[in-house]
């Protein structure tokens, strides 16, 4: 088993995990977790008793060398976020980089994350994406999305519920009120949803009907005939 195993867990329902992910959990020496009492419902599920120390944004920077040399000394640690694949949207990428830079072997199960699940089951195209994650809040917010003007492969997002509607309305306003947008909500869960419309009929939709738990935003392709129709709009300018 390599040193260092990354494992996802589940976004929604708990038996969304695989039984290489419980049995490694149950072998190795210590179990990184993002927040321990999220976790501890998981471990409690399939009766995992294995040591468990927290590993977030706010300690990491602090803590990745002492993981790191306790690695090299042998132990083997398994990493988790609260839900979903460690180091997308998560902490891991540090402790991951510091693994490579002084050979620790690191491997990475397969199993849950958002925006996968989402895009094959937006109906928009899934052949070519590109994940965003979170935007910035504030600095930096409004010239990412403007970038995606011309973009024409699906793009996708994770937003809070409390920003929802800002992100419908800056998609609307900066990009215009044509590209399709899709709404997934608690993916995995039993009141999981999916909503399709314009940025103007989801901001209608989820203004009246605030939103909860976790979400993924997609963005459709510009249409290619709005692209040449802006080029040659620039050209009669010149």
């Amino acid at each position: 088993m390599p040193a260092l195993v990354l494992i996802p867990t589940p976004i929604g329902n708990l038996e969304d995990i695989t039984y290489r992910a419980v049995r490694i959990l149950k072998e190795v020496d210590l179990i990184l977790a993002e927040d321990t009492r999220t976790s501890a419902r998981l471990l409690q599920e399939y009766g995992i008793s294995t040591p468990i120390t927290s590993y977030h944004k706010f300690n990491e920077h602090k803590i990745v060398d002492q993981i790191a040399n306790e690695l090299e000394q042998g132990k083997q640690v398994a990493l988790i976020s609260d839900a979903g694949t460690p180091g997308i949207s998560d902490p891991g990428f540090l402790l991951v980089k510091e693994c490579v830079a002084r050979g620790i072997k690191v491997s990475c199960l397969p199993g849950a994350t958002a925006f996968v699940p989402a895009l094959v089951a937006s109906g928009l195209p899934s052949d070519r994406f590109i994940f965003e994650g979170f935007l910035p809040h504030k600095k930096g917010r409004l010239s990412r999305i403007e970038s995606l003007r011309e973009r024409e492969v699906t793009t996708i997002f994770y937003e809070s519920p409390n920003r929802l509607t800002k992100l419908l309305e800056q998609l609307r306003e900066l990009l215009g009120d044509e590209r399709d947008v899709v709404v997934a909500r608690e993916i995995s869960k039993i009141y999981e949803e999916y909503r399709h419309g314009t940025p103007s009929e989801l901001l209608e939709h989820f203004t009246a009907t605030p939103p909860l738990g976790e979400i993924v935003v997609l963005l459709g392709p510009a249409a290619k005939q709005a692209k040449v129709h802006k080029n040659k709009y620039k050209e009669s300018e010149d």
